[in-house]
């Protein structure tokens, strides 16, 4: 809501002062569009799948090991004494928090690591938005979101030079 108000107070700002209609050039740029689709975005995605393959291997280990020791607990229960049972529970409920502790660690880290290459690719690509906009003479460049842009005609859509002009620079 506010970046709706901002862009309208933008918008009258411009439309009041003594600019008229034919010097505007008003663009927007899909800026969730143009990380999937860049090429440095695509290499973030890669990146972040292949750490999830990693892990989720690990994970499956220790999925595996915890159904055993639970399964060799129930299977045992009778057989054991009050003591030797108790221990094997006590290991099973170790195991379990360090396998919960271990998966926690591994979401922040993920999301950690996809939240830091998409600021970084962000920061690159609104540095590429704002030199192709004053290239190609926009007086005003807005970012295509649900909530901000509710209209535009695909015409003043800059996304795609934007992609081309930021995957030329990374080569």
């Amino acid at each position: 809501m506010l970046r709706l108000l901002t862009v309208v107070a933008i918008l009258f700002g411009i439309f009041s002062t003594t600019v008229s209609a034919a010097d505007l050039k008003v663009g927007y740029v899909d800026l969730q569009k143009a990380l999937n689709l860049s090429s440095a975005g695509k290499m973030a995605k890669e990146k972040i799948k292949s750490k999830v393959e990693t892990y989720d291997a690990e994970v499956q280990l220790r999925q595996e090991e915890l159904q055993k020791l639970k399964e060799d607990l129930e299977k045992q229960a009778m057989l054991l004494s009050e003591e030797a049972r108790s221990a094997k529970e006590r290991d099973y409920q170790q195991k379990l928090k360090e396998y919960q502790r271990f998966t926690k660690d591994i979401q922040e880290e993920l999301q950690q690591t996809d939240a830091d290459l998409t600021r970084k690719i962000l920061e690159d690509i609104l540095k590429v938005v704002q030199d192709v906009g004053k290239k190609n003479g926009y007086t005003l460049v807005l970012e295509k979101t649900e909530s901000s842009l509710v209209y535009a005609d695909s015409s003043i859509d800059m996304t795609d030079s934007v992609i081309q002009a930021f995957d030329a620079q990374k080569k």
